[in-house]
């Protein structure tokens, strides 16, 4: 997705910890004809897969999921990091570690949105090593539902996520995908795939 690529080259920050910090684009601000394009780039990859659910993680992967879930007439799920008292048992829960947050986050999706017959798509911000997708995609597995695709606004091809899900058996579609990155030279990046 040129535009994406556009938009990471111009507004993408390198800092320190191999993190990419695209803040201007997808985390705090969001671009709204950039999110759009995004949410209909996923909707067009993953329509054949029928999928009747689209699962995302608070915050960052809303935007593009909702708008992928809009393009798919499909209801949009997000896993919570915090358990609200309201949420009702049985829930599914799970663990990934994560670089930004600087520790282990918690995720958190109710068995009411989320169950046996669903056949889900999972969008999120970034694809790096993998663990918070693997971390969901126990989840979709413990509540009986059927993981027909991940999508990832960006991957950092180097941190090798996609082999470390390649056993998970499913399509994964990026729209941007980040080769090299390092703070002297920038950040090296092509369209996803």
């Amino acid at each position: 997705m040129q535009s994406l690529v556009t938009a990471i080259r111009e507004l993408g920050v390198i800092l320190p910890g191999g993190i990419l910090k695209v803040d201007a684009l997808v985390n705090h601000q969001l671009l709204p004809h950039l999110t759009r394009e995004m949410g209909e780039r996923f909707a067009a990859y993953f329509r054949r897969a029928a999928p009747n659910k689209v699962i995302t993680i608070e915050v960052s992967g809303i935007a593009p999921a909702i708008v992928t879930a809009i393009e798919l007439g499909v209801p949009m799920v997000y896993a919570r990091k915090k358990k609200p008292i309201t949420m009702k048992e049985p829930s599914f829960h799970g663990q990934s570690v994560s670089r930004t947050k600087g520790g282990v986050v918690d995720l958190y999706i109710s068995s009411e949105f989320l169950g046996a017959g669903d056949r889900v798509i999972v969008i999120d911000d970034f694809l790096a090593s993998g663990n918070t997708l693997r971390a969901l995609a126990a989840m979709i597995a413990e509540s009986g539902a059927e993981l027909v695709g991940l999508g990832c606004v960006i991957e950092k091809e180097f941190e090798h996520g996609r082999e470390n899900l390649a056993d998970l058996g499913v399509p994964i579609h990026t729209l941007a995908n980040i080769v090299q990155m390092t703070e002297a030279d920038g950040v090296q990046v092509e369209a996803g795939r």
